[in-house]
């Protein structure tokens, strides 16, 4: 497969992608796909076309699809996960689905809040409380924690063989977008000698996001703790609105030389969420690029 080589303005709104278990998801405008690699060395495809909600003019709006990049990553993020997750199960009793599905859905989105959010403002507040820290200041110490929560997270999980096959998943969707975008043959041996690095990146997205925690919760004055922990789960959608259109802007300016000091952060942390994929990635990432590519040609 071939492609003409493409200004990042087109490019932009269009493709975007997730790293499965032994998998890819990758979106479209109107479609998406999944391939995953079966127990028994198979890709198994399948390809969902997204809702009217996907198409809507307020996905054009500034600031609001940011919040559809926010439902994005839950909704289809999960629906991946979980497919690419029955395909590794053989007994079809044991499958991801129903009731357990939605409290699989619930129980990660209240850790990842818990932890994230909720932990770095209460231990902000107790700093605040006994050693008599002004507020600005323990406003930079949440922001911090939380930023230290987020890479030391990543970077343990990384050295866990099943998730460091999940990164090596994640380094084959970034190479197989980079390699579209360049105009190269979609084929592994190929693919395989583009950046593992993507500016627009899932990943820059949550490092964007604790980065304008900093400054948007710094603008807070003085709160009780209930007060303190009910702003930071408020506020999750407009960080997500800030930091969609941050990344939005930066990337469109990736090759201006001004603007590279404010996209690095985002590629240095893929470097802990990526890692270079083995042809047999490589594969299951095109196959569903071009599944995807396929589907929204039509």
């Amino acid at each position: 497969m071939t492609s003409k080589s493409m200004t990042t303005s087109e490019r932009l709104p269009i493709y975007g992608g997730q790293a499965l278990i032994e998998g890819v998801m990758m979106r479209g405008s109107m479609t998406c796909a999944i391939a995953v690699r079966s127990p028994d060395g198979q890709i198994v495809i399948e390809t969902r076309e997204l809702g009217a909600l996907y198409r809507s003019k307020l996905t054009k709006i500034p600031f609001i699809r940011g919040l559809f990049i926010l439902w994005d990553a839950l909704v289809l993020g999960m629906q991946g996960l979980t497919f690419s997750a029955n395909v590794q199960v053989e007994d079809p009793d044991e499958r991801i689905e129903g009731a357990s599905l939605t409290l699989s859905i619930l129980t990660g989105l209240t850790l990842s809040i818990g932890l994230f959010f909720l932990l770095p403002a209460g231990v902000a507040y107790l700093f605040e409380s006994y050693l008599d820290i002004p507020n600005w200041s323990t406003n930079l110490i949440e922001g911090l924690i939380r930023l230290g929560l987020l890479i030391g997270y990543i970077w343990g999980i990384g050295f866990i063989p099943d998730i460091r096959r999940v990164f090596g998943y994640h380094g084959a969707e970034h190479k197989t977008i980079n390699a579209f975008e360049a105009g190269s043959e979609l084929i592994p041996e190929k693919v395989q000698a583009y950046s593992r690095e993507h500016p627009r990146c899932g990943t820059a997205f949550l490092l964007t996001v604790v980065i304008f925690s900093i400054l948007l919760f710094s603008l807070i004055g003085p709160l009780s703790i209930w007060m303190r922990l009910a702003t930071r789960i408020l506020l999750i959608p407009v960080l997500a609105m800030f930091a969609y259109e941050y990344i939005r802007l930066s990337a469109r300016f990736i090759d201006v030389a001004w603007a590279k000091p404010f996209i690095l952060p985002n590629l240095w942390l893929q470097r802990l969420t990526t890692r270079e994929p083995d042809l047999t990635m490589l594969e299951v990432a095109i196959k569903a690029f071009e599944e995807m590519r396929s589907k929204e040609s039509r």
